[in-house]
């Protein structure tokens, strides 16, 4: 799969999911639905107050109204509809997470509740698909959103999370590779001595269903001609799926110069929890918003 639009056809192909939205009352969040229903790729579960949800609805977006597609769930406060679509999830009644006009901490906390959230004792990870020009297939960045400063044991488990997101999009055996600065192991430089291991943790079934192979600058995991003429012999060097950045600070200058420098496509979502979740942006294009949703419920099949 090389294209975003191709991943949302795929997902409209292969039946609807629901979808759990909190505070709902929102017009960009409301696009995002729009896009998604039109797709017929999720139907929704859309918790707010109803009445302000509504006059949303018949204002802004009469298509919407009285679809046969989305469900209207009164809440009385943001805190309440946090914990109902969360509930709505770990209860089954839908299969993705959506956070509307909300704080993050606040989602993310009804998440993590031991009670009724939806923690595995994974680490959640953010995971970006990026559609970029030339690139002949989707490239996967991790973990620009969650994790500061990611312990080995935590970006063996943000590949893990990656990989089975690169896998519902079609990628079979994801070719993973932890960045650094250098392609050699220097005591000095964390990230290369943490990708030497992921390597062997590779080999040794301890990271499964993928290659990893690093560690890799940037140049030398997406280009081929830069790994030969460094020469990288590996013959996975240059053909990179996930690219597993080694700090927070990386992650969200690498995302953001492949969206406002190269122009590229994006949707991302939060993996480990016991579903996909979509945090969107109020800066995210409502194209982002549906790439989002396309690959959360592309997820929750697999």
């Amino acid at each position: 799969m090389s294209t975003l639009d191709a991943l949302v056809e795929r997902t409209a192909s292969s039946g609807t999911r629901v979808v759990s939205v909190a505070c709902a009352a929102d017009s960009e969040v409301l696009v995002a639905v729009e896009k998604a229903i039109m797709k017929g790729i999720a139907s929704f579960l859309l918790f707010d107050n109803e009445e302000r949800l509504r006059q949303t609805i018949r204002d802004r977006f009469p298509e919407l109204d009285g679809h046969p597609y989305i469900t209207l769930i009164h809440t009385d406060s943001m805190d309440v509809a946090a914990e109902e679509s969360v509930r709505a999830v770990s209860s089954g009644r839908a299969q993705v997470l959506m956070k509307g006009n909300l704080p993050t901490a606040l989602i993310l906390k009804a998440v993590l509740n031991g009670e009724y959230g939806l923690r595995t004792g994974k680490v959640l990870s953010h995971v970006a698909a990026f559609e970029v020009d030339g690139y002949n297939r989707l490239l996967f960045v991790t973990d620009a959103g969650m994790n500061i400063a990611p312990t080995l044991e935590e970006k063996a488990q943000i590949i893990r999370n990656s990989v089975a997101a690169a896998r519902a999009c079609g990628v079979d055996m994801p070719i993973v590779a932890p960045l650094a600065a250098i392609e050699t192991i220097n005591p000095a430089m964390t990230p290369t001595t943490d990708a030497a291991a992921l390597v062997v943790m590779n080999q040794r079934g301890q990271i499964k269903d993928c290659i990893v192979d690093g560690p890799l600058a940037l140049d030398n995991a997406v280009s081929i001609e830069s790994a030969k003429h460094k020469g990288i012999t590996s013959e996975t060097a240059g053909r990179a799926d996930v690219l597993v950045v080694p700090s927070i600070e990386a992650g969200n200058i690498l995302y953001k110069s492949l969206m406002y420098f190269a122009k590229a496509k994006v949707g991302g979502i939060i993996q480990g929890a016991r579903a996909p979740i979509v945090l969107t942006s109020r800066s995210d294009s409502a194209d982002s918003k549906l790439y989002s949703l396309a690959l959360a419920i592309q997820t929750s099949k697999n």
